[in-house]
Formats: C-alpha cells, structure tokens, sequence
C-alpha cells in the first residue's frame, strides 16, 4: 500500500490509505474500480494518475444521457467506404470486401479491449447514462468482448484495467456494482487539502494554502448547491496568487472578487459572499 501511495505521489496525486489500498486490490484482482464522491474530489483524476503509473494509455468513454452502445463501441467509416465501392467492380465480393478491419473505426470500448492490460479504460460519470448502457456495459465488463458481426468476436489479450466514476446523480445497479471493487472518494480534510493545494501550486505553500483549505472547508460546511472540491480549491488559490495574494485573512477583498474559481451559480456566490465578510471581522 504503501508503494502505491508513494507511485501515485509521484505522479502528482495524494491518496490516502484506503484509495490506495482499493488500487493495489482492483489492480492485483483484476476488477474494475468504481468511484463515487461529490464533483471534484478527484476522481477522474485519479484515472490519469494510474495512466503514469502503469505506463498505459488513457481511454476515456464520457457518459451522457442517451449515449448507445455503437457510439462506445466502433462505427465504419462510411466516406473510405464510399470511395472503395466506386473503384469495385464486382459488387458481391466488393459488398463483402467494404466491411474489413481496415475500414472499421474503433471507440473507447473497442481500443481498450484491443490494448488490454496496456489501456486504462476510464468511463466517467456512468450515472449520467440510461439503463440499457449501464446493463450492456455490465456484460462487456463480464467479458471483455464483444461481436462485430461482419467481423466476429473480438477479446481482450487480458482484461484493461477500468475506473468508472459516479456522481450520484442515480443509483447504479446491483449487477454492476457487485461486479466492481467499490470506494467512496470523500472531501480531504485540512492537512490533506493543505498538502494537496501546496503540491498543485508550489508557489502558494504555506499561510495561503493553509487558509484556502480551512476556508473550503467551512464552505462544504454551508447549504451551497456545489460544494467546492479538492479542484475548485486549486482553482481559487491559482487565481489569489494570480492577484498577488499572499495571506486570505489579510486580503479577504481579494478572496471575495476571486470567488468565481469556487462558486457556479449565484446562490453559492451570495452565501460565500457572507462568508468572507465573517472572515475579515475575525
């Protein structure tokens, strides 16, 4: 565990023990992980983070409502084929000849089964997605194949390794969660989050890292519609220090017109508005 938390430190990524230790199972068992937690606490992240450390490539299928199964599998590629029918004479074997390797286009699924163990097969956000995807997804994950009909069956060499995020817009079905190792992914607590900002932005390390997280936190703590992450944190010390900042309680004026990095939508930017104010009266 401790090797995995050191590799994931080295690619810029701090986990605690029990995220490191549900890599080190996923990878050791071959299972896919399945991560949920509130918008930026880094779960997406974390895929890119296992992309440098096993040397793979990273293959990310973004989920959305309505995505089908085609669209996340192979599609062919109709102008090339288009142009090879016109220069074929013998239509029957010409037909035949349209529907080969050469003109098949891979998607997400179909590249990650075709790299196995050297792809890491990032499907994000799944609860966005309806429930016909998640059971189709739910037997690729169970094979790591699928049929290409004018083709035939393609498999994995050995299975990619795969991080499905969720944010739990809806629950996920049982068939697949079971067939995942499952960790919630929670907001970082102050140290953690002061190491974190600290390592994103070196410059910042110190009494403004310090503040950014301790303020953050009381944030998570208020009625906000988008509670800020691990990210926006970043973000909002990216842009104090864009403006000179060196300490938020001294320049709380600063940490108010900067508040766009953390807050999305007017009712947060109201409530963290007060916030500061209570800042500056301390």
């Amino acid at each position: 565990m401790a090797d995995t938390e050191r590799a994931l430190t080295d690619t810029g990524y701090l986990a605690d023990r029990g995220l490191a230790t549900a890599i080190l199972v996923a990878l050791q068992l071959g299972r896919p992980l399945l991560l949920e937690g509130e918008p930026g606490v880094g779960k997406t992240m974390l895929a890119e983070a296992l992309t440098q450390m096993c040397d793979a490539e990273l293959i990310r299928l973004q989920c959305y409502e309505g995505i089908e199964s085609s669209q996340a599998l192979y599609d062919w590629d109709f102008p090339r084929q288009l142009l090879a029918a016109r220069s074929m004479s013998d239509g029957g074997e010409g037909y035949r000849g349209l529907y080969t390797p050469e003109f098949l286009l891979e998607r997400s699924l179909l590249r990650a089964l075709r790299l196995g163990s050297r792809a890491v097969l990032l499907i994000d956000e799944l609860d966005r997605a309806d429930d016909e995807f998640e059971a189709f997804l739910l037997e690729f994950l169970s094979d790591f194949a699928v049929t290409v009909p004018e083709i035939g069956r393609v498999s994995a060499p050995d299975p990619p390794i795969v991080v499905i995020t969720s944010n739990r817009t809806r629950e996920l079905h049982d068939a697949l969660t079971r067939r995942c190792l499952y960790h919630w992914i929670d907001y970082p607590d102050v140290e953690r989050e002061v190491a974190i900002i600290s390592m994103h932005v070196p410059d910042a390390a110190g009494e403004l890292a310090r503040s950014v997280a301790e303020t953050t936190a009381r944030m998570r703590s208020l009625d906000l519609l988008k509670p800020p992450g691990a990210a926006e944190s970043i973000d909002w010390t990216r842009a104090l220090r864009a403006v000179g900042v060196q300490s938020l309680r001294q320049n709380a004026e600063l940490g108010r017109v900067t508040l766009g990095a953390v807050a999305k939508n007017r009712d947060d930017l109201r409530r963290l508005d007060a916030l500061m104010d209570e800042l500056v009266h301390e």
